[in-house]
């Protein structure tokens, strides 16, 4: 059985997952001491695999994968053999992404799809001339979002849109989105055919039941469920990111297998709309669980990865390096000097960068920025920002502090210090401009930056008029005029 933790916020008040082997003392560990599925039971031993973009292999019955090939004329136990493949067949071998499944049922005995209604909340189109999407120069935030009270509100009902770019027939672009459930998904699990899911757990544990095993995902872990893959959720409130592109880079970890020959009802989001191969008025519904492969191997499976672990790098005399630094994750778009997305986070970490303005710099950046706080308190952000609250900036909107935090820190010694400590922020930095969704522009939480908070900032070059002019008028007796250089000095 998993270790019960003391402390609730254990990890949580950690500076670097390297704290937790007590320099030496304890032996090293790869995950979480609470996560169930790291050690043994009666019936199987679960562990997780660590390595990122690596091929791995899992069985539940042990000598069911065939050996020196995928596809042979039977498989073991009488499975059906069956290829997941994200990347096309002619792809370079270091960009092909496939996986194999050897399953009591493939997947394509699904006896077909039942539209379901929209879900009201959720967009995926994200164009200007879509008139449930607006634009805003404005910068925005959004308190924490409630947990719904009343009903039975899962996973696919609770997903809310907040904001996003493109649209998924594009192959390009990405959605933002706040998960609110009281309850886990229990007849039902579902799969994304438009891009991957992006999982960032802020309030409780969550419980994901994948084709290719359980994933624990804590407050300060995330987890990317790729497109196609079948999953279903238990618990806690996330903020997400629909990604119609593949995320590449960055110890990632992804499960065995346990399986799992229990029946399940399938809901399939393509396109933004929700279909279902369960639905109740069919005679024909899906008759076995989307979760019965014994076995896999491939490259195209689940992962997860625990931010504790994340090694911030930085500037170790002066400055600040740009915000590229903080990135953990990458969508990569057509544009090579433009990603499609970032996915950043502002974690514990050393500042000691000498004669150097500490907060953030003021700042127009070309990309739109929308952020979140998992746990804990930060100071880079110009306005109230709670755990599970969320802020936008797009494109070239101006931001930075007020003038308060400005004196203070020009006033400040050179800083020595630890900073955002217990705390994890994220950020989805996109090239893309994004627009924001009916549900968020119209939600009771939405509030705007006051811009007001601005309005001290005070003219401080006009304190200095008079040597302003003394320097001039030396500089016109040498000879230059209107602020040019004579010569070569130009």
């Amino acid at each position: 059985m998993p270790a019960q933790l003391s402390d609730p916020k254990e990890y949580q008040n950690i500076f670097h997952w390297a704290e937790t082997q007590k320099d030496g003392s304890i032996p090293s560990f790869g995950v979480r001491r609470n996560d169930p599925y790291e050690g043994s039971n009666v019936e199987i031993t679960l562990q997780y695999q660590p390595g990122f973009n690596n091929i791995f292999e899992s069985e539940a019955v042990p000598g069911t994968i065939p050996k020196g090939q995928n596809s042979p004329r039977c498989v073991r136990f009488g499975l059906y053999a069956e290829q997941m493949t994200a990347s096309a067949f002619v792809a370079p071998r270091h960009l092909n992404k496939k996986a194999w499944l050897y399953r009591a049922r493939p997947a394509v005995a699904h006896q077909g799809f039942t539209e379901l209604p929209d879900n009201k909340d959720t967009e995926s189109n994200f164009l200007p001339i879509n008139p449930r999407v607006h634009l805003s120069p404005t910068q925005l935030a959004w308190l924490p979002f409630g947990i719904p009270r009343d009903g039975d509100v899962d996973f696919i009902s609770g997903l809310k849109t907040i904001a996003g770019s493109g649209d998924p027939t594009l192959r390009e672009g990405l959605a933002t989105h706040v998960y609110l459930a009281n309850k886990s998904m229990t007849k039902r699990a579902t799969v994304n055919s438009d891009g991957d899911f992006l999982i960032i757990p802020q309030q409780g544990a969550l419980d994901i039941q994948t084709e290719f095993g359980m994933l624990f995902v804590q407050p300060g872990e995330i987890c990317v469920v790729q497109r196609g893959q079948r999953f279903k959720k238990f618990g806690g409130r996330t903020l997400n990111s629909q990604n119609w592109a593949r995320w590449v880079r960055m110890d990632w970890r992804m499960r065995e297998i346990s399986f799992t020959p229990l029946q399940s009802m399938k809901l399939s989001m393509n396109r933004g709309k929700l279909f279902t191969s369960s639905a109740a008025s069919s005679s024909r519904a899906q008759n076995h669980s989307p979760f019965d492969a014994v076995a896999w191997h491939g490259n195209y499976v689940p992962y997860k990865y625990d931010l504790t672990k994340f090694v911030n790098v930085g500037s170790i005399s002066v400055d600040h390096i740009d915000p590229s630094i903080f990135c953990v994750l990458t969508a990569r778009s057509r544009d090579p000097a433009a990603p499609l997305a970032d996915f950043l986070i502002f974690s514990p970490r050393w500042d000691v960068a000498s004669h150097t303005y500490r907060p953030p710099y003021y700042h127009r950046n070309v990309a739109s920025e929308l952020m979140g706080l998992i746990y804990g308190e930060y100071a880079g952000r110009s306005d109230e920002f709670q755990p599970g609250g969320v802020s936008f900036e797009c494109g070239m909107v101006p931001h930075g502090v007020a003038y308060e935090g400005f004196k203070a820190a020009s006033a400040a010694p050179p800083p020595e210090m630890r900073i955002s400590k217990g705390a994890v922020a994220f950020m989805f930095e996109s090239s893309r401009p994004f627009t924001i969704t009916e549900w968020a522009w119209t939600s009771g939480k939405k509030h705007e930056h006051e811009p007001k908070m601005w309005d001290n900032l005070v003219d401080n070059f006009s304190k200095h008029r008079d040597e302003v002019e003394n320097i001039l008028a030396g500089v016109k007796k040498m000879g230059v005029g209107d602020g040019h250089a004579n010569g070569n000095g130009a």
